[in-house]
């Protein structure tokens, strides 16, 4: 069996998925690429899901009980092999069950199911989690795809005219990110104008995270009018992502975040953990656009 999964919709929009993480890895609009294409140079990932955990966890670990597990950022999701469920032209369903492996870190029973979708200038995605435990199973859920910047032509500099534009005003504040890749408590101002985040790279030494954003959908905004637009169901806060030299922008929208420094709890303590109680399961959806100039 092949180690990627090639989706299409009637029009020719078409998605490659890796069983690896079930990650996309290619999501190809009116013959054009609008996945980052994974560089190992600037950065060797285009779309990775984030499970069960979003962001850094104090010290590498989390406490669940009287026991500590080791924890990478992100969680393991991302680096694990799905197994196909569900598979059409158009759609594929990958799955991943806890194992030995898994418990080593998160002693949980779960599974993890992400469907992608593709439509005329679409790729969707449903994602179920569904607690197969007995007891309370807390998780978070992340997506972060990237896209190449620039994507419409022009430069990825300060008044090239690209943009991140927020379906709403949002707080001009995302907190710091210290040691670790802790949140601090601590703010800094983000250079919004209303809904409008105009792209600058030297603004990204860290991600501008959106806590309890009151948009659901964000666009990365071409020179020209055409946009990708990220949609997200469920995920209650929202970020925007690079390096500085680096030539794409992630999009990312998450239902938890980083440990707060100085964090020692539980992992159900975790703020923005959610809970699903036993036998119960939990959906999130994500969809990406494109959207071409003047339509």
């Amino acid at each position: 069996m092949s180690d990627t999964i090639t989706i299409a919709a009637a029009d020719g929009t078409a998605a490659t998925i890796a069983l690896h993480g079930a990650e996309p890895v290619s999501w190809v609009v009116a013959g054009r690429e609008y996945l980052w294409e994974g560089d190992p140079a600037h950065w060797n990932r285009h779309a990775p899901w984030l499970f069960p955990v979003v962001g850094a966890s104090a010290g590498g670990r989390v406490r669940v009980g009287d026991d500590t597990f080791p924890m990478a950022q992100h969680g393991f999701a991302r680096d694990l092999p799905f197994a196909v469920a569900a598979q059409a032209p158009d759609s594929v369903t990958l799955r991943l069950g806890d194992d030995a492996a898994t418990r080593a870190h998160y002693p949980f029973a779960f599974a993890l199911d992400i469907t992608a979708t593709v439509s005329p200038g679409r790729l969707a995605f449903t994602i179920v989690v569904h607690n197969t435990g007995e007891t309370a199973l807390p998780y978070g859920l992340g997506f972060h795809p990237a896209f190449p910047w620039p994507f419409a032509g022009g430069e990825r500099a300060a008044g090239a005219g690209y943009a991140v534009v927020f379906e709403h005003p949002e707080r001009p504040f995302a907190p710091q990110v210290g040691e670790g890749g802790l949140l601090l408590r601590d703010e800094q101002p983000l250079p919004l104008d209303g809904d409008t985040l105009p792209l600058d790279p030297e603004i990204f030494t860290e991600a501008l995270v959106v806590l309890d954003a009151k948009s659901r959908w964000m666009r990365f905004a071409g020179p020209d009018g055409s946009a990708i637009r990220l949609e997200a169901e469920d995920f209650p806060h929202l970020a925007v992502w690079t390096k500085p030299t680096a030539p794409f922008l992630s999009l990312e929208c998450w239902t938890g975040h980083a440990d707060w420094a100085g964090f020692s709890g539980d992992l159900s303590e975790r703020d923005a953990q959610r809970l699903l109680a036993p036998g119960a399961r939990a959906r999130h959806g994500v969809t990406l656009s494109f959207e071409a100039a003047g339509a």
